[in-house]
C-alpha cells in the first residue's frame, strides 16, 4: 500500500489557509501545518499580532490532529522584501511587497524548508488561485538541479506549468503570485482554487473553526499588517517636505511630508480643500508632488508604460513576442483591478542599444481607460 503523499501547508491563523490544510486531509493527504513569523514588532496598539496568529494556527492544527511546526525569516524578510519595499519608496516607486514576499519567503524559504527539512511531497497555501497540473501531476515532480545559462534547454523538454485565475474572481490572488518560480508552482496545492469565499466560510464554520472564521480580512503590508502607512514609513525614511501643485495653473495648495509617500493616481489628502485632488506626477529633485481635481482628468490617464525585468511564469517569453515583436494580451497593475486589453510591445527605450524593454499599449481600450501606476514589477 503507498504511503499518503505528505503536503506542508503554510498556515496563517486565517480562516483561508485553516480550510486549506482541512481540505487536504479530506484528500487523504499526510498534512503538516507551518506558521511563518516574519516581522517582528509591536503593531501601533502595543500588541504582537504575530503571535495571537501563531496561536491560531496552532490551534488549527489541534482540531485538525496535524503537526504543527513554527519557522522565522524576520531577517530574509527584512533583507529581501522590506529592505526592496523602502529602497523602491525611496526612488518614488510604489513596490508590491505582497508580491516580493510571495516570491522570496513563501515560495523560496518556505517552500525549501517543506521539501528539503520536512520531507514534503508538495506544499499548499490559501491562496485563491489554480495552476494547470492536477493534484496526482504536482506529486510527479521530481526536483532536478538544471543546468543554468542560454543552453538549458537543449539538456530539458518539459511543459510549464501555468498560474490560473480562482473560480472567486472577486478574490482571486493570482496577481500577488504573479512572480513565483516555475520550480515551486510545480510542486504546490491550491485547494481554495475552486471555491468561493462564502463556501470556505461554510466550511470553517461546519468544522470547528470559528475562531478564524471570526477574525478579520487580513489588510495592509504582508506580515507587517494595517497601519497609518505615513506614520510607518516615517520611521525609516526621512520626511522630505515639498508642496502639492495644481497641474493646471502651478498653483501651490498644500504641504506634504515627502513625495515619496503618494502613488500615481491616489487621492492626495490636502487640508482644507473639499473636493478630491488625485496625483499626477512627482518631482524628485524639487520634492513637488502635482495634482488634478477629479477623477476623469486627463492628466491622470496613460494609454503607454514601459517596464522592465519582466518576469515571465514559463520562464521564457511567449513565441509570438519573440517572433512577431509584439503580441495582444491582458493586463493589469492592482489587485482586483479588471483585465483590460493591451499589445504588449518590445520597444527600444531612448538611449538604449540592446535588450529592449517591452512596453504595454492599450490601443483597443476607450481614451483614458487605462491609470499607469509607477514602480510596477513585470507584466501579469
Amino acid at each position: 500500500m503507498q504511503a499518503a503523499r505528505h503536503v506542508v501547508c503554510a498556515l496563517s491563523g486565517g480562516v483561508d489557509s485553516a480550510v486549506a490544510a482541512l481540505l487536504l486531509r479530506r484528500r487523504g493527504y499526510q498534512v503538516t501545518g507551518v506558521f511563518m513569523k516574519n516581522w517582528d514588532s509591536l503593531d501601533e496598539h502595543g500588541v504582537c499580532t504575530a503571535d495571537k496568529d501563531c496561536e491560531d494556527a496552532y490551534r488549527v492544527c489541534q482540531i485538525l490532529d496535524i503537526p504543527f511546526h513554527q519557522v522565522s525569516y524576520v531577517k530574509e524578510y527584512w533583507n529581501d522584501v522590506f529592505s526592496d519595499f523602502l529602497n523602491e519608496y525611496e526612488k518614488g516607486r510604489t513596490p508590491n511587497p505582497d508580491i516580493v514576499c510571495n516570491k522570496h519567503i513563501k515560495f523560496s524559504c518556505f517552500f525549501r524548508y517543506a521539501l528539503d527539512n520536512l520531507g514534503a511531497d508538495a506544499v499548499a497555501t490559501g491562496h485563491y488561485a489554480r495552476t494547470s497540473l492536477e493534484d496526482d501531476e504536482v506529486f510527479q515532480q521530481k526536483h532536478v538541479k538544471r543546468p543554468e545559462g542560454l543552453f538549458r534547454n537543449r539538456f530539458e523538454v518539459r511543459n510549464a506549468v501555468k498560474l490560473l485565475q480562482a473560480a472567486d474572481s472577486f478574490k482571486d490572488q493570482t496577481f500577488f503570485l504573479s512572480q513565483v518560480s516555475q520550480d515551486a508552482l510545480r510542486r504546490t496545492l491550491f485547494p481554495l482554487g475552486g471555491l468561493t469565499k462564502d463556501f470556505v466560510k461554510k466550511i470553517a464554520a461546519e468544522n470547528r473553526l470559528h475562531h478564524v472564521l471570526q477574525k478579520k480580512e487580513s489588510m495592509g503590508i504582508c506580515f507587517v499588517g494595517k497601519r497609518n502607512f505615513e506614520n510607518f514609513i516615517l520611521q525609516y525614511l526621512q520626511p522630505r517636505p515639498g508642496k502639492f501643485i495644481s497641474i493646471e495653473d502651478n498653483k501651490v495648495l498644500g504641504t506634504h511630508k515627502g513625495w515619496f509617500l503618494y502613488t500615481l493616481g491616489q487621492r492626495a489628502k490636502i487640508g482644507g480643500l473639499r473636493e478630491p485632488w488625485y496625483v499626477v506626477e512627482k518631482d524628485g529633485a524639487k520634492g513637488d508632488v502635482f495634482v488634478a481635481p477629479q477623477t476623469d482628468h486627463p492628466a491622470l490617464y496613460r494609454d503607454l508604460l514601459r517596464t522592465s525585468r519582466v518576469h515571465w511564469i514559463a520562464e521564457e517569453p511567449p513565441a509570438t513576442l519573440v517572433r512577431d515583436k509584439m503580441m495582444e494580451c491582458h493586463f493589469r497593475f492592482r489587485h482586483q483591478m479588471a483585465l483590460v486589453c493591451c499589445v504588449l510591445q518590445r520597444g527600444r527605450v531612448p538611449g538604449q542599444r540592446e535588450n529592449p524593454a517591452p512596453r504595454a499599449v492599450c490601443p483597443h481600450a476607450p481614451e483614458g481607460q487605462e491609470q499607469v501606476q509607477s514602480g510596477h514589477r513585470g507584466l501579469h
